[in-house]
């Protein structure tokens, strides 16, 4: 369900962590995907898959590596590492 050469960001509703990170890396003016798990069975899925069985987000996806509740800035150092095709 991730984008193998971009950002995806799975995320649910109430979630603060999540909308810390949302808010950060659309202020970066950074492209992404960002996916509800609760919409979307797979992407639940696909987050227990990397969460150890549990629906932890935000997970982000950088270039098909995943992180479970990464911090703006380890998303964005990942983004500089996997994708600087995406940075402005």
């Amino acid at each position: 369900m991730s984008n193998d050469e971009g950002v995806t960001v799975y995320w649910r509703p109430g979630c603060p962590y999540c909308m810390r990170l949302r808010v950060s890396l659309r202020l970066k003016k950074l492209p992404r995907t960002e996916i509800n798990i609760w919409e979307h069975p797979d992407a639940a899925a696909f987050v227990r898959s990397v969460a150890d069985g549990n629906e932890t987000v935000p997970t982000v996806v950088v270039a098909g590596h995943a992180m479970v509740n990464p911090s703006p800035a380890k998303v964005m150092s990942e983004v500089r590492t996997r994708a600087p095709h995406l940075l402005a």
